[in-house]
């Protein structure tokens, strides 16, 4: 069999290999790329206002087909699912390094846990400490909806750059060849952005791919968080048609944590047919819609800092928190 065959194991542990092509999934990524050349073809007829909203969702739509492909869609190969992923159209997060980084994060016995957990948004008790007054307030505020889909993109894409930059400066370049190939393929993007199409950078930078990240921050905001069963750190959010859509049903987040190996298109008749044995299993951590995510998030925070599995121990470098 070849190497770039799947042979991935579900949650349950049995193997499973791909028969067939995932033509919806197929579908969908011919609509994304096609969507993305046209919207940036023809942003001068319109309104800044609504070319940050579709050039957001086109950029976050993107993003969900990263994730799906990466869990080993449409096809049987993963050469074929890495080339269908890779182009950088968000410019900043290289799909190998997200690829990487996201299937650690399935490694559901560390959910949450700063040090294990490359998603993570908790900090050790230490490293809350160093990072300082405006350090803290700036968490606080990231912990917070408004703070995340606002500031959460520029906090996300300086954890990112700053660490692999002290890896770097340390001698480790074991990334250099992968920053090098996507910084190949985001010189492309930008060709494409400006030099055909006429798009000044900053409207680029700001209505795609930063009104895209604050998009997906608003489907991570709140998927997890602590519990002592590794099931209920995983939240599920009911009725939502439209984000359902965009997030490629990640909303019901518990479903592809316990199924991650569910094609997108598959997860909602599952979620409905054994609802009630879902909500049991997460323990009952469920939203009627992000209306109600934000209703309860948009003064509060979401959870405190300090993770209670380290609140004397020091992260080992800074999270990438690409979620």
């Amino acid at each position: 069999m070849s190497s770039h065959t799947i042979e991935g194991a579900s949650a349950g542990g049995a193997k499973r290999v791909r028969k067939s092509i995932e033509w919806p999934t197929v579908l969908l990524a011919l609509v994304i790329y096609g969507g993305w050349g046209l919207l940036t073809f023809f942003w001068a007829a319109l309104p800044y206002p609504l070319l940050f909203v579709l050039g957001g969702w086109i950029i976050a739509w993107h993003g969900s087909l990263q994730h799906e492909v990466l869990h080993g869609h449409p096809t049987r190969f993963w050469v074929i699912n890495d080339a269908i992923g890779w182009p950088p159209i968000s410019i900043w997060l290289p799909y190998r390094l997200y690829k990487r980084s996201h299937l650690k994060h399935h490694r559901d016995d560390w959910l949450t846990d700063p040090i294990e957990d490359p998603e993570s948004y908790y900090f050790t008790g230490e490293h809350w400490a160093r990072t300082g007054a405006a350090g803290r307030l700036l968490a606080t505020i990231n912990n917070t909806l408004p703070g995340r889909l606002i500031l959460g993109p520029l906090i996300a894409m300086a954890a990112l750059f700053g660490s692999e930059a002290a890896l770097m400066l340390k001698g480790d370049l074991r990334n250099l060849g992968m920053w090098l190939r996507h910084a190949l393929g985001a010189v492309a993007v930008l060709v494409w952005v400006i030099g055909v199409c006429g798009m000044p950078v900053w409207i680029y930078l700001t209505a795609f791919v930063y009104a895209g990240l604050a998009f997906s921050r608003l489907r991570s905001f709140a998927e997890h968080r602590y519990a002592g069963e590794k099931e209920e750190r995983t939240a599920i959010v009911e009725n939502t048609p439209a984000f359902g859509l965009l997030f490629l049903h990640n909303n019901l987040h518990i479903v592809h944590h316990s199924r991650p190996q569910l094609a997108w298109y598959k997860i909602p008749a599952l979620y409905k047919a054994e609802r009630d044995a879902f909500i049991r299993l997460n323990g009952g951590l469920v939203y009627n819609g992000y209306w109600e995510v934000a209703r309860r998030y948009f003064f509060r925070t979401h959870h405190q800092p300090v993770h209670p599995h380290h609140p004397d121990r020091v992260s080992v470098g800074d999270q990438a928190r690409a979620g």
